[in-house]
């Protein structure tokens, strides 16, 4: 099955804090765009929560970004490592436009 992306995307390296019922867990965050991230699983349980806290840093910058998201894709037993994909349902507009300018600067434009 092809893959669609509906926005542009940019390569992520960074470690995070993931909470999942109000627990902080570790992630790495893979690849972002202004409506979510790709995390690879480190450290958390089996059964995760759909609805996530996220909290990170872009490389580059010192402030740390809040968000919430819903996770709407996993990948479980793949060649990669287990993830998922959080779409982001809130956040500031400042994280927001944080977000789009780092995808703006890094990243690549969405498939069509």
């Amino acid at each position: 099955m092809a893959e669609r992306r509906r926005r542009a995307r940019a390569p992520l390296d960074v470690y995070l804090n993931k909470y999942m019922g109000g627990v902080p867990y570790m992630a790495r965050g893979k690849d972002i765009s202004r409506d979510g991230l790709q995390l690879a699983h480190l450290i958390e349980p089996s059964q995760g929560a759909r609805r996530v806290g996220l909290q990170f840093q872009l490389p580059g910058s010192d402030e740390v970004i809040y968000a919430e998201g819903e996770v709407v894709r996993e990948w479980v037993g793949s060649d990669a490592r287990d993830g998922s994909g959080v779409r982001f349902t809130m956040m500031t507009e400042r994280h927001q436009r944080m977000i789009e300018q780092y995808v703006a600067r890094h990243g690549a434009p969405p498939e069509e």
